[in-house]
Formats: C-alpha cells, structure tokens, sequence
C-alpha cells in the first residue's frame, strides 16, 4: 500500500475554491499580504470602457457595449518603477488644466522633450513648468509666475515628466 504523494481523486476539485479558478501557491512579503488581498478581492483596478464615445457638444446615442477592460494601473502608470504621486499647491499651471491640489503622476524615467511639463527641482524647489526650447527655459501656464532660466543646467534640474493629471470635477 502507498502513501503520501498525489493520489487520483484526492484534495478539493479544482476551480471550487473561493476564487473558482485553479490556484498557485506563493511566498509574499507580509506587509503586502493585506494590499494584495484587497487587488484580488475588487478582481483587480478594472473598469468597463464602453465603445461609445460620448460627445462634449451635442448628444449622441450610446449603446452600453463593453469593448474591453480599463486597467487603470496599467493605463496611468505604465513604468511603476519610476513613477509617483504629487499633489499640486499654487495655480502656476492653471492654463495647462493643471489646479491646486491636482494629483500628478511623474514618471522619472523618461527624458523630457520640448513642450513636456516638467516638475523641476531647484533652490525654490520643487516646481511645476512647461519646457520651452533648447536652452532649458521653465515657463509657467499663466500670465501671474515668472520663466525660470537657467544659464547654468546645474542650477534646475528636471525631476520628472508628468503624464497625467487627477482633479475632481
């Protein structure tokens, strides 16, 4: 007679389980545990995105067909590593639809181009600007803040690229 090992018929049937799908052992870090059983008990940051385009002037008939999933971590936050979450004070940007207590996401990984907006770091700190031109000017989105210029590239520094902008409505 054997024993132990995998026996034909033996444990639970699979996909009965309280996720009704086959399952993986696996080893979490213990401070992660609650977080990733919330992502797994709301199945994840998935929304519909519905095919229907709604209009901005006139009204238009919507079906409610559900093309696909919106995985907004995915969506919002494509470089995890090097991205991050900063709350807007002051309305230097408000031109560029960016207001105070606006959340930004800043991915620091990318290289900023001519007309990225840009969190800059310098002896004023940290600053939201548009960048304009090859010599590195800092513009902000209104008529009230001044350019920041920098002669020497050491004196501002880029510290990200924003992406993305929350606000409420």
């Amino acid at each position: 007679m054997t024993r132990g090992g995998r026996r034909k018929g033996a444990g639970r049937p699979k996909g009965t389980g309280k996720f009704g799908e086959p399952t993986k052992a696996v080893r979490l870090p213990i401070s992660y545990i609650d977080q990733i059983m919330s992502f797994i008990e709301k199945k994840g940051l998935t929304f519909p995105l519905y095919e229907t385009k709604p209009q901005a002037g006139y009204p238009s008939q919507t079906d409610e067909l559900t093309v696909e999933k919106l995985d907004l971590g995915t969506y919002l936050v494509p470089r995890p590593s090097s991205t991050c979450f900063v709350q807007v004070v002051g309305d230097s940007m408000t031109e560029a639809g960016i207001f105070p207590e606006d959340v930004l996401i800043v991915d620091r990984g990318i290289e900023a181009k001519n007309g990225d907006i840009v969190l800059t770091n310098s002896d004023i700190g940290l600053t939201v600007r548009r960048l304009s031109g090859k010599n590195k000017k800092f513009e902000p989105e209104t008529g009230k803040f001044s350019t920041l210029k920098c002669a020497d590239p050491a004196d501002v520094k880029i510290w990200g690229v924003v992406r993305h902008v929350i606000h409420k409505v």
